[in-house]
């Protein structure tokens, strides 16, 4: 599967996508990138007059780039990927160790622990360009489907 396409089959909208490109990725890890754009929504507030990324959302972009692209793509080469199946974070612990600014790049790199019955479990590390890391920990997911619309 192409490294393009993993992001354009995540389930989300543009206001809440944080992948901007997936740089590699094979069966043992995956390694990503998201620019955080001063215009983004939630640094009007967090914090006023001093803005830095909510902790929560990266821990969502550090999910979006080594559970859900790392998910579809694992899935792809092994599976076949149901259209309504979409990778969902059921478990995280992450440490911080540095603030993310407003227009400041971070790289998400996830090291397969294991995938296995739609569950996928990694070691995530974010870094910002100058490679000072950000944060660090463990997410876990598993394949779910969409709801059924009723007809």
């Amino acid at each position: 599967m192409m490294k393009d396409n993993l992001i354009l089959k995540l389930p989300y909208g543009k206001d809440f996508l944080f992948v901007d490109e997936i740089l590699e990725v094979n069966e043992q890890y995956i390694l990503g990138s998201y620019f955080f754009s001063k215009e983004l929504n939630f640094y009007a507030s967090h914090f006023k007059d001093q803005p830095v990324t909510p902790g929560v959302i990266l821990t969502e972009c550090a999910a979006q780039i080594g559970l859900a692209c790392f998910g579809i793509y694992l899935n792809s080469i092994s599976t076949h990927l149901e259209e309504n199946q979409f990778m969902v974070l059921s478990e995280s612990h992450m440490d911080y160790f540095s603030p993310v600014y407003p227009d400041e790049r971070v790289y998400v790199k996830a090291n397969l622990v294991y995938f296995r019955f739609n569950k996928l479990k990694v070691e995530v590390e974010m870094k910002l360009a100058n490679e000072q890391r950000v944060a660090k920990g463990t997410l876990s997911g598993m394949l779910a489907k969409t709801k059924e619309k009723n007809a």
